[in-house]
């Protein structure tokens, strides 16, 4: 339980328990002491009635009218409350001491209690010729006694409590210090987690944590120096193999082309040249011409996913568009619609070919494994950001497989332009969302020009 509490409340919980804890401590030690006190307190009095009591019972002793003597001064006593006499067979009035009253209202009966006051005064006996007639009742009046110590119990009470607010609000204020700064460390982290290393962690707080802000910007800024360095060889591997590829579409153009161009020229003539009587050999050459037109034609489809040849000559939007006609072509079953800006001829280099690649891997995995009826293509520019969206409402995808082969170069392909690529299932829809910044193909496409001038 103590894991899941805030910092505030880590430090005003102990301050609270600590409070209560004194209050109890005061309460005990006013239980333990005053009851002794006001023992002490009443004493002198007490003796001072007797000394009295022992006085009358001389006077009485020694005056004529004895009766006379001892109703005088019982009417001298008046509404004394302190000495009482009691004759014989009558009942003393003590005033309770609950009802004090001070300032603040009545001293609370619960406080009184709390007190446990004890049995206090005495009675001594008056007589008259060897005679009791009465007692002089002794009953010390405590109320300032209650009072004082009332008094005294507010101004404790208040004053810890004046104390624990003050503490209280030094330790929220001291923790909100504290706080201010460990939520911008947590951003900042977070932020680091997520891949944006260019916004830095304010430096504030107690030393402790401005110091562990200026590491983790310095952590910030070396992931930012290696993200950069990661990119940039991202960027060179797949530039690399684009060479690659188009190296080896050259090839199989260049030379597998007029191969198979040759070979089926020369198939056609010994179709035409073979006589009609002998058709075992016109079906064998006719055989042959299948194959060989089979080979053209998927030789044609390798040369388009090693080097979409459009992009240059149509522009990438045409290119796109093409791509989409052969998909139709190639399932005509499959409700196709798309939404392609116009403006994505603007795009070049690295980046045109990325968003190709991403739309053709998408699209052939839809027709090889989907088993989708419909298909949606996007390709927009929102601002400084190219988002390409396919989606499909297919089978879908393995949950333990989501990205294979292909989108997995895909998914190298977007990281090192700074994009995202994720693969998603809603409603009942696959989709592949991706999004990629404009400015880094921009600045590719500076830099490469800067480095062609002599």
């Amino acid at each position: 339980m103590w894991d899941k509490l805030s910092l505030r409340t880590r430090l005003l919980l102990p301050l609270a328990l600590l409070f209560v804890a004194a209050l109890l401590l005061g309460g005990v030690s006013l239980q333990i002491f005053a009851s002794s006190q006001l023992v002490q307190e009443s004493e002198p009095p007490e003796r001072t009635a007797k000394a009295v009591v022992a006085a009358l019972n001389s006077a009485l002793q020694t005056s004529n009218n004895p009766r006379a003597t001892l109703d005088a001064f019982v009417q001298s006593l008046g509404a004394s409350e302190a000495i009482q006499f009691r004759r014989d067979g009558a009942e003393p009035t003590l005033r309770s001491p609950r009802q004090v009253r001070t300032p603040f209202g009545t001293v609370p009966g619960w406080f009184v209690k709390l007190l446990a006051i004890p049995e206090l005064g005495a009675s001594f006996p008056v007589t008259i010729e060897g005679k009791p007639v009465g007692d002089i009742v002794f009953t010390p009046d405590i109320s300032a006694d209650l009072y004082e110590k009332w008094i005294g119990f507010l101004a404790i009470a208040i004053a810890g409590i004046a104390l624990m607010l003050l503490t209280g609000l030094i330790a929220h204020f001291a923790a909100g210090a504290a706080l201010g700064p460990l939520k911008n460390l947590e951003h900042g982290l977070t932020r680091m987690r997520m891949g944006d290393y260019e916004h830095l962690i304010p430096s504030a707080g107690p030393p402790e944590i401005r110091k562990s802000s200026l590491e983790a910007n310095e952590l910030a800024r070396t992931l930012n120096r290696l993200s950069q360095d990661n990119r940039s060889l991202l960027r060179r591997i797949v530039s690399l193999q684009d060479d690659e590829r188009q190296d080896m579409a050259r090839e199989l153009h260049d030379e597998l082309g007029p191969l198979l161009f040759g070979i089926r020229a020369n198939t056609v003539a010994l179709v035409e040249a073979i006589p009609p009587d002998k058709a075992e050999l016109g079906l064998a050459a006719e055989g042959i011409l299948r194959s060989v037109e089979t080979l053209q034609q998927a030789n044609r489809r390798i040369l388009d996913r090693l080097r979409p040849l459009y992009i240059q000559e149509l522009g990438l939007e045409n290119s796109i568009q093409t791509l989409l006609r052969n998909t139709e072509a190639q399932a005509p079953e499959l409700k196709l619609t798309s939404q392609i800006d116009a403006r994505l001829n603007e795009v070049d280099g690295l980046l045109s070919q990325t968003i190709y690649r991403v739309i053709q891997e998408a699209v052939t995995n839809v027709l090889r494994h989907a088993s989708a009826s419909s298909m949606n293509v996007a390709a927009t520019i929102d601002q400084r950001e190219v988002i390409v969206e396919i989606s499909d409402d297919g089978i879908g995808f393995p949950a333990n497989r989501m990205f294979g082969r292909g989108l997995t170069g895909m998914l190298e392909r977007v990281r090192a332009l700074s994009g995202t690529l994720q693969l998603l299932r809603e409603d009942g829809r696959t989709r592949v969302h991706c999004r990629l910044p404009i400015g880094d193909a921009v600045s590719d496409a500076t830099d490469a020009k800067k480095t062609d001038c002599p």
